[in-house]
């Protein structure tokens, strides 16, 4: 098969041939129709998760969906044929989603893809999707409610955007001037006001919430400059590590957010797709053969989700 693979960790990944992978006890044999670029594949291409001995040839890829192809024994929840979509789980799993197959363990991030969600959208729904609905979750955003997001270009960003305003808060988003202000408008309309984090960002929601805002979502940016803001008895959710401790004293909880992508996360967000709840945020859609050039536009930080299809 073919699949974006490192060879050494840091390093530049290459579109190789790689063996088919065969499925293990409790797993399923995907054939990969579409997946994503995620913060982890920049990360793990940068040397930026440590890892005392990573398993090599490393194919990165987290999201994926696809047809199951085959199965192994004592798999009991899913056949052969059935659309499928999911997050590959671990952090150094060795196997990824940016491949031609992928093998995945049925008990916990896959699931069913429902009509109504092609298979271009479910791949680039599982991660940053969960990681969105995560945070939302524990912000738990309601009307009257102010809510700062961090990284509103991102594809975690994205998604929350949309869950805070369909929870009827006051969304204040970041984004700087031109493209990635479009973007949000295009996700929000007029009902998020727009800051430009690389300005003053303190004055400039000042400017819009005196007082502070009562929730903030850090995916991107300085997390003690967002804490300046929320105001006491508010909350904080971070994807970035900035947790409890970090804020302790501030009179506000914060949850530090792990993406967790359990079966109930994911139908949820499949369901929210294709009833029009929300929408998948994808910007521009790759070939494997262009997977590298994904990879390279992500860090230099094109804005929303970054398709990859597999033929």
């Amino acid at each position: 098969m073919r699949a974006l693979t490192m060879y050494e960790i840091p390093g530049d990944p290459v579109v190789a041939e790689l063996p088919d992978p065969s499925p293990a006890a409790g797993e399923l044999l995907v054939r990969v129709a579409s997946s994503s670029v995620n913060g982890y594949d920049a990360a793990v291409a940068g040397g930026l998760i440590p890892h005392p001995d990573p398993e090599l040839p490393f194919v990165l890829g987290k999201d994926f969906a696809g047809t199951v192809d085959a199965v192994g024994e004592r798999v009991g929840r899913f056949s052969v044929g059935e659309a499928v979509f999911g997050v590959v789980t671990g952090a150094f799993p060795g196997t990824g989603a940016l491949a031609e197959y992928v093998t995945v363990a049925e008990e916990f991030g896959v699931s069913r893809i429902p009509a109504g969600v092609t298979p271009t959208d479910a791949g680039a729904l599982g991660l940053a999707g969960t990681a969105a609905l995560d945070a939302i979750s524990a912000i738990a955003p309601a009307p009257g409610d102010v809510v700062l997001i961090s990284g509103a270009t991102g594809g975690v960003g994205a998604f929350a955007l949309q869950y805070a305003l369909a929870a009827g808060a006051d969304v204040i988003a970041t984004a700087r001037p031109g493209p990635p202000t479009e973007f949000v408008q295009g996700l929000s309309g007029d009902r998020a006001r727009i800051v430009d984090h690389a300005g003053d960002l303190l004055a400039q929601v000042r400017a819009i919430a005196p007082e502070g805002v009562s929730a903030a979502l850090h995916f991107a940016g300085n997390g003690m400059e967002l804490a300046e803001l929320v105001t006491a008895g508010g909350r904080m959710a971070s994807t970035l590590g900035f947790g409890p401790e970090q804020a302790a004293g501030r009179g506000f909880g914060v949850t530090a957010v792990t993406a967790s992508p359990d079966i109930a996360t994911l139908n949820r967000l499949a369901a929210d797709v294709a009833s029009g709840a929300i929408r998948v945020p994808i910007t521009r859609t790759y070939s494997l053969a262009d997977a590298t050039e994904a990879l390279a536009d992500f860090n230099r930080g094109a804005v929303g989700k970054l398709a990859v299809a597999l033929p």
